[in-house]
């Protein structure tokens, strides 16, 4: 985490997130580390489908047609979070971290990660074969700094 921190500060890059199921873990994670008042902007969790549609002006018939998790939903997210946020490097989370609320087309374990970058917008479909809730989180907020790594390089 400090050396992500480091490159961002190096980069003079800023970043925002807006998490639905990993509920601000990736925003604490970021936090927890000293020096990240210098490249963390903003914190969002909307993890209600109202909170997608009313703070982060996601399209309701995206939500309807493609459910919160989705691509389409992710992708949105993390557009409209970077029209408010302002920042470089842009992250939006929207997932179903379980033990309940999975189905056969959408398992517990199904997450997706946008990053945007500048005009680059890139969703990354997960599926984590965890079983445990936090453990959901966790790989979630593992492989989202991961992504955040690498496009920040």
């Amino acid at each position: 985490m400090k050396t992500l921190i480091k490159l961002l500060i190096k980069k003079r890059f800023k970043i925002s997130f807006a998490e639905s199921c990993t509920g601000g873990l990736l925003a604490s994670s970021i936090t927890s580390v000293s020096g990240a008042s210098k490249v963390f902007n903003l914190g969002l969790v909307t993890y209600s489908n109202q909170a997608k549609i009313k703070v982060l002006k996601v399209n309701k018939n995206i939500i309807k047609k493609y459910g919160a998790v989705s691509h389409q939903c992710c992708s949105e997210m993390v557009k409209n979070l970077s029209k408010i946020s302002k920042a470089n490097i842009n992250v939006s989370i929207t997932g179903i971290a379980g033990p309940k609320g999975g189905t056969k087309e959408k398992p517990v374990g199904l997450v997706y990660i946008g990053v945007k970058k500048g005009n680059k917008i890139q969703v990354n479909k997960c599926k984590f074969k965890a079983k445990k809730r936090s453990s959901i989180q966790k790989a979630t907020v593992r492989k989202a700094l991961n992504l955040v790594f690498r496009a920040a390089k």
